[in-house]
């Protein structure tokens, strides 16, 4: 896929999503649609990711995101979107 085709969302998931595999979780779905990127855990309780590949793939992913691993209870996720991404990982990591 060419770079001009890719976008970039940052994401911010709240909920019960720490503690509960939701970084593992989220690097399993990002690995399955070919996304690149990054989730870690922020210090407020919140879960933060940074995804990138074809735009439709990307609503694919979020959908999942935003159920979660059985234990976790996504109450909200904020996403930014980028049409031009602003950092293009090699593939996907955990962040610790």
């Amino acid at each position: 896929m060419a770079q001009g085709d890719m976008k970039a969302v940052h994401l911010r998931i709240y909920g019960i999503v720490q503690g509960v595999g939701f970084r593992f979780f989220t690097e399993r779905v990002a690995n399955r649609y070919g996304l690149s990127g990054w989730v870690r855990n922020l210090p407020d309780g919140s879960v933060e990711a940074y995804l990138v590949g074809d735009p439709e793939v990307l609503k694919y992913a979020i959908q999942e995101i935003k159920v979660g691993p059985p234990s976790a209870r996504v109450t909200e996720v904020v996403e930014d979107w980028f049409d031009n991404p602003p950092e293009t990982p090699p593939d996907f990591k955990i962040r610790f």
